[in-house]
């Protein structure tokens, strides 16, 4: 185990202990805890990462929409003003009025608060399993954004924020067909793993 986390983190060194977790958990082992996996590079002389805060971004199988720089904590209510003012115009010029929004969740996601925006606004969500990173097309898609700018540097966030846009827009629209077209396999995969990780 202990040999899986310092490979995993050589061989990316902003993985965050969360990352690492992921990565290295079998059927066979244990999960380790972020504590252990954090303690290991300590004595290792590897020195941990502080998560960064990804903006939020929304697609559809028709197009990719805006992405939206997050500056600060992401409260409900800086939630709520992103579906509000980013998310939700996007949707409509886009895609109509018949669509159902796909969210994970994270607390401030299924917050009372941000509940009743959907319901005042009469949006549609689909139901998501509580932990899922394998069924989550967002999480698919920062990967294709990370491996897009992987190796390029920015001065500052400012500049870091512009290159994830750029980025972001220029993923081709195959590649978020061949995602949302895998996800009926993905699912299936998750049932027939019971809940353990899939290859996804």
């Amino acid at each position: 185990m202990d040999r899986n986390i310092l490979r995993a983190c050589r061989e990316d060194p902003r993985r965050t202990s969360t990352d690492i977790q992921l990565s290295v958990t079998s059927l066979n082992e244990p999960v380790p805890l972020r504590r252990t996996i954090r303690r290991r590079l300590q004595v290792a002389g590897l020195h941990g990462r502080r998560p960064v805060k990804k903006p939020l971004g929304c697609f559809s199988v028709t197009s990719i929409g805006p992405l939206k720089r997050i500056v600060g904590t992401l409260y409900r209510y800086v939630y709520e003003d992103i579906l509000e003012n980013t998310m939700r115009p996007w949707a409509r010029a886009n895609l109509g009025r018949s669509w159902v929004f796909q969210q994970d969740n994270d607390p401030k996601h299924t917050s009372g608060h941000v509940a009743n925006w959907f319901r005042r606004r009469r949006v549609d969500l689909l139901e998501w399993p509580s932990q899922s990173p394998d069924l989550n097309p967002n999480e698919h898609m920062w990967e294709k954004l990370e491996r897009r700018l992987k190796g390029v540097r920015a001065s500052n966030a400012n500049q870091k924020f512009a290159q994830l846009e750029a980025g972001w827009k220029s993923i081709p629209m195959t590649v978020v067909q061949t995602l949302l077209d895998s996800m009926p396999r993905r699912c299936q995969a998750v049932i027939d793993a019971k809940g353990y990780p899939t290859k996804y």
